[in-house]
């Protein structure tokens, strides 16, 4: 997936300024891509620059509001039906994991305790955000509910994990948390 992609997808409901769409970027694909202010204004200019959406109003202090053009849209629609390629594992959690052994055992379960309180934390925002929205009427709804769903199901299985990973680790009862 792209940054440019996603926001040419959130671009299709309605023009948008790059604080709006940071704004509706944390709360609809913070848990699945992330990308910073800066990332998302550079993208803005470049996809202006390569005619995929046009500045449509300018206002106080650089506010520019994007208007998907019919070059985005067939750019967007291009991307979805094209299948995604592999994307190569990098996870600098595993490969933490991966040296564990090097650390003695306390230190070990406190790293892997702290990994499951983080995805208690995750799963709790995420919850949180599930239940602060209707996840109906908008085009993107269904999606969004879907995609909030995965990263739900995604912190489960990584705390469940590492709640798993401590019972492995010597010197402690087996299913301890």
């Amino acid at each position: 997936m792209s940054l440019r992609h996603a926001l040419l997808g959130l671009l299709t409901d309605r023009p948008s300024s790059g604080y709006d769409l940071m704004k509706l970027f944390d709360t609809t694909l913070a848990n699945v891509w992330r990308a910073t202010q800066s990332q998302v204004y550079g993208e803005l200019t470049r996809m202006a620059g390569a005619e995929l959406v046009d500045v449509s109003a300018e206002g106080p202090r650089g506010r520019k509001e994007y208007t998907l053009r019919p070059e985005g849209r067939a750019e967007l629609e291009r991307w979805l039906t094209t299948p995604a390629p592999p994307q190569p594992l990098r996870s600098d959690a595993m490969l933490r994991v991966f040296f564990l052994g090097l650390l003695p055992p306390e230190g070990a379960r406190e790293h892997l305790a702290r990994m499951a309180a983080v995805e208690d934390g995750q799963r709790v925002r995420l919850e949180r955000l599930r239940d602060s929205h209707a996840w109906t009427g908008h085009p993107l709804a269904l999606s969004g509910r879907l995609v909030l769903e995965y990263g739900l199901r995604d912190a489960e299985a990584r705390r469940e994990w590492a709640r798993w990973a401590l019972g492995q680790i010597p010197g402690r009862g087996r299913g301890e948390a």
